[in-house]
């Protein structure tokens, strides 16, 4: 059976990809700020908070099979890229790419040491280079980020027997996305989990929508 761990699971879309990875017959571990709505307490930017993260996982269940990087943030979603203070581009990006940077390198050295796992990035359209508008600046330059990230972390566990990709979820009736959004949590959530539970000989470095292949 494959143990999950998902970041940011207490609500949204990543909450039902735990409940669709669970449907699998997978273990999940929700993880999240509040611990009230998950199994496990974890701030993605506190290096204390990830490391006892580490150790009640590890102590628990052994090891983590799929890490699912969904925790984010999105902030000055209407504000002009030259107005936008450099503190909310340093927050933004201490969750969005810092946090998945660091929770990929608690949890990610185990994967390849057992020549097993998958990373599956929650990206989005709005890092999308190749139509990238000026929407949401710093979310959109933090997301075009993290897709770097994953061409990194890919590259460095190619032939290891790890799958490393980010998705685009869509525009998503979440607490982020907003109520008028047009694809549903389970729409969104359904591409993350088709990649979490590729086979060993699934694709790695690539960033999907819709379970495609899409540009970066």
């Amino acid at each position: 059976m494959k143990i999950a761990l998902v970041t940011g699971a207490n609500r949204g879309i990543g909450l039902e990809v735990a409940r669709q990875l669970a449907a699998a017959g997978v273990t999940v571990i929700k993880t999240g700020r509040d611990p009230g709505h998950v199994d496990v307490v974890l701030d993605v930017t506190n290096a204390d908070s990830i490391a006892a993260c580490k150790r009640t996982v590890l102590a628990e269940f052994g090891r983590v099979d799929i890490l699912v990087n969904n925790a984010a943030v999105l902030i000055g979603e209407d504000r002009d890229l030259l107005a936008t203070p450099i503190d909310e581009f340093r927050m933004t990006f201490e969750t969005n790419v810092f946090g998945a940077i660091a929770v990929a390198q608690a949890f990610v050295p185990g994967m390849v040491e057992r020549r097993t796992g998958s990373v599956v990035n929650v990206s989005s359209a709005a890092g999308q280079l190749s139509s990238m508008g000026t929407y949401a600046p710093a979310y959109s330059i933090s997301k075009a980020s993290l897709n770097a990230f994953t061409v990194q972390l890919a590259a460095a566990t190619r032939g290891m027997g790890v799958l490393v990709n980010s998705v685009n979820p869509g525009w998503v009736r979440t607490r982020m996305g907003g109520p008028g959004a047009p694809t549903s949590v389970e729409q969104g959530a359904d591409t993350i989990v088709w990649l979490a539970l590729q086979p060993a000989n699934g694709p790695t470095g690539q960033f999907f929508s819709n379970r495609h292949p899409i540009s970066w």
